[in-house]
Parts: C-alpha cells; sequence; structure tokens
C-alpha cells in the first residue's frame, strides 16, 4: 500500500487523537472511519451533535407541551 505523508498544525493532530478509540488505532484507521461516517452517516452526525451539547431545559419543556397537545388532537374523516 502506498504512503503519504501530510503536514497538519498540532491543533489538527490533538483532534484526531482524540478520536483513537484505543492507543493501538492507527491515524490511518481514525481517518477512515471518520471519512467514512461522514459519507453514510448525515443524520449521525446530527444526532452526535445534539447529544454533545449541554441539556436546554426551556426546549425539553416546549417539546413536551407539543406532544401532550398532538394527543388531545383528533382528526375527522373528510367528507366532500
Amino acid at each position: 500500500m502506498a504512503h503519504k505523508t501530510l503536514t497538519i498544525s498540532e491543533e489538527a493532530y490533538n483532534a484526531l487523537a482524540k478520536q483513537r478509540k484505543s492507543e493501538d488505532e492507527s491515524f490511518t484507521k481514525v481517518i477512515l472511519r471518520l471519512a467514512k461516517k461522514d459519507e453514510d452517516d448525515s443524520a449521525g452526525r446530527l444526532l452526535e451533535y445534539i447529544r454533545s451539547m449541554p441539556p436546554a431545559d426551556e426546549l425539553a419543556d416546549k417539546l413536551e407541551e407539543v406532544v401532550v397537545e398532538r394527543k388531545n388532537v383528533r382528526l375527522r374523516a373528510y367528507r366532500s
């Protein structure tokens, strides 16, 4: 397999190192895993981003209100 040398900033190196699942996972494997994840799973990226955010009590309260309101909605059959 051919090899290429990349020059990255120390900040990028540290960010990549944090993505390693274990000390013996190579940077090549990390890059391939992250690149595949980006290709295949845009919904997963959004979910991962949302999970990384601190809890938002106000948003949770509003969502709960919407869920309760929707349970009370009754649909009628359409008559022409």
